[in-house]
């Protein structure tokens, strides 16, 4: 089982057309990367807390339609977490978040049926407190148990009160990273070089660059760049957390994860993260379509 830990949220999105309105569509990184896996058929389960209100109801309803278990979320009756969302002429997406007093703030650190094999961890939920202690806890029990872990930073500056904190906090995590994957925009934002987070303790570096594809650096000095897919972009909301699961369902679904055939692995994840651009909202593609 692949383990799934962090936010899940509703995006308000500029409905098309002229009209001014905002649709609510299920969202937050690490909900998207469980729906993600779901859609591509590999067994994962959710954990977070989520709003008893009509809102959760609704994020849970989505990934239970993917296959995903829910039995690790937890509730509450705090509101959900809104993101409002913002589509440049490019199609890419810029945020703002109301993010006071909500459910998924309020998560404790539950304990994890045996057969992990995968946790992945991210975005909001490794900013905001008491909830992203929690979440730390989380990665570095696991990591010390030897389940593979991906982190997405998925840095959303607005969030983020003390930068320099959170970017040191960020290089405490690494040692208990197996794979880090991050945008470009992210990279220049924390600092640092792939060097540096390599040596921190990750066995691989995938960084992602929008239209340039991707590239991946290992540990072992291997690096492999794939292109990536052209397309009529609607929005690239939900891509990078696509990637995410991409990534997840070919290396823990390899014959050896530790030597795994980068170049498919990423053509794979670029394709998948293709489809879910054109594609309005956060909508990752099924198995049957790759």
């Amino acid at each position: 089982m692949i383990v799934v830990g962090g936010e899940a949220l509703i995006d308000l999105v500029p409905a098309p057309g002229p009209a001014e309105a905002l649709l609510p569509r299920p969202g937050g990184g690490p909900y998207n990367t469980a729906l993600a896996l779901g859609r591509l058929g590999d067994r994962v389960a959710f954990c977070s807390r989520v709003s008893t209100d009509a809102f959760g109801e609704k994020l849970l309803a989505g990934l239970r339609a993917a296959g995903v278990d829910c039995s690790l979320v937890q509730r509450g009756p705090e509101p959900t977490t809104l993101a409002v969302a913002s589509v440049g002429p490019d199609g890419s997406a810029a945020y703002s978040f109301y993010t006071e007093g909500t459910a998924d703030r309020f998560f404790t650190l539950p304990e994890l049926p045996s057969g992990v094999r995968g946790l992945a961890l991210g975005t909001c939920s490794l900013v905001l407190e008491p909830g992203a202690g929690a979440y730390e806890a989380l990665l570095r029990r696991e990591a010390g148990r030897g389940v593979f872990t991906l982190l997405d930073p998925n840095v959303r500056p607005g969030l983020i009160a003390d930068p320099d904190a959170y970017r040191a906090r960020f290089l405490g995590w690494l040692p208990y990273v197996s794979l880090l994957k991050l945008s470009e925009e992210d990279a220049a934002w924390l600092g640092g070089s792939v060097d540096q987070w390599l040596a921190a303790g990750p066995r691989a570096v995938v960084l992602t660059r929008g239209a340039d594809g991707m590239t991946v650096r290992t540990r072992e000095g291997a690096e492999h760049s794939v292109p990536a897919r052209r397309v009529a972009v609607a929005d690239t909301i939900g891509a990078g957390d696509t990637v995410n699961a991409a990534l997840l369902h070919r290396l823990l679904g390899a014959p050896d994860p530790e030597r795994p055939d980068w170049p498919a692995v990423l053509d794979f994840a670029a394709r998948a993260a293709a489809l879910t651009c054109t594609r309005a909202g956060a909508e990752p593609p099924y198995a049957a379509e790759l």
